[in-house]
């Protein structure tokens, strides 16, 4: 019939759709973890969301370990979860399985609803940006599988064979001992610097924009502005419609008030978006697609994102021509069709 032919052919496309979308993380997971592989693993502290401590750097030598990084908001984690679930409960004495929520538009009350709504009983950590950057995750989910002796096996998207066999090849005997350290992996383990916020100085950092500009923080011109950072998503809006429509209403009129607002030769803004499940072609797309009308930089690392504490999109700061913050403004405080602008006109009173 023709009504079937019609279902078969859509289905079909669906799948399509999806596979493509799976190759595209996969392949984004691998390219940002390539250069990790058979490297010493960072030796970190992790804390879960019922206050326990969990040493990485003491499990090494003795165990495997599966961290994989992942979101409540996340449609293929969802779809995994059951896999992860099962490799959690059968993994053995050898192998350690520890859930990292990218702490990205997410929440620990969320990921406690959902543990309880879906009977998972490993350990989750909510992370605040540290773990996504030590581990270079790009994409959720993330799976990482560090060896016996503490290096990093695999990382991967996807929960297929070849996850299935880089579990197994982790817990034998031969992948067992001492790792060595590495710069990197020293690095990563190092403290993070103080956090940037309000009544601070904007860093003496110069970013480099989708059109190759740079983007100068510290000012140098003899009639200084006020700057405005924009930390955003360019899939917010759409991606999130539906698992976190509040979220994405959030990131959609903080747009359109930027939008009427970034003519303003009283301020200088630059967006600044993430790099999970962004490249800077994806950026691209989202400014011709919504006609953005402001510099944008891609956050590709995570260090900004870091250094801001911002776990969320939108927020934004704003600092006075000296680089002094004087705001932060998360979405709740731009559902107001005029809050920024009664921010940005603050800021420009007490900049005076």
């Amino acid at each position: 019939m023709v009504w079937m032919a019609s279902l078969a052919m859509i289905a079909s496309l669906m799948s399509t759709a999806t596979a493509r979308a799976e190759i595209s993380g996969q392949q984004r997971a691998q390219a940002a973890g390539r250069a990790m592989l058979g490297a010493p693993a960072p030796r970190l502290v992790l804390t879960t969301i019922d206050g326990d401590a969990i040493d990485l750097g003491g499990l090494y030598g003795k165990k495997a370990v599966y961290l994989k990084f992942w979101a409540t908001w996340c449609v293929p984690c969802r779809q995994q979860m059951p896999h992860f679930e099962h490799v959690y409960e059968t993994a053995g004495p050898n192998m350690a399985v520890i859930a990292i929520d990218v702490g990205f538009n997410d929440s620990i009350q969320a990921i406690r609803d959902y543990r309880k709504k879906m009977g998972i009983t490993m350990p989750i950590v909510f992370d605040d940006g540290r773990l996504g950057t030590a581990f270079h995750v790009r994409v959720t989910p993330t799976h990482v599988i560090i060896g016996r002796d503490g290096r990093i096996r695999y990382i991967g998207h996807l929960a297929d064979d070849a996850l299935d066999a880089a579990l197994v090849a982790a817990r034998s005997p031969d992948a067992a001992g001492d790792a060595p350290r590495s710069a990197a992996a020293e690095a990563s383990e190092k403290r993070d610097p103080s956090p940037i916020g309000v009544g601070d100085r904007l860093p003496p950092w110069s970013l480099r924009t989708l059109d190759g500009e740079r983007f100068e923080l510290h000012q140098s011109g003899v009639q200084p502005q006020l700057t405005a950072l924009v930390f955003l998503s360019p899939w917010c809006e759409s991606y999130l419609a539906t698992t976190r429509p509040e979220v994405a209403a959030g990131c959609r009129d903080a747009r359109k008030q930027i939008g009427a607002l970034g003519a303003d030769p009283h301020i200088r803004w630059v967006g600044i978006a993430s790099g999970l499940w962004a490249n800077r072609d994806d950026l691209r797309k989202y400014r011709a697609h919504y006609r953005v009308n402001i510099p944008l930089t891609l956050d590709e690392s995570g260090m900004e994102f870091r250094a801001f504490r911002v776990n969320d999109v939108p927020t934004i700061f704003i600092a006075d021509g000296t680089g002094k913050i004087l705001r932060r403004l998360d979405g709740d405080a731009m559902r107001d069709a005029d809050g920024l602008r009664k921010a940005i006109d603050g800021g420009a009173e007490g900049g005076t």
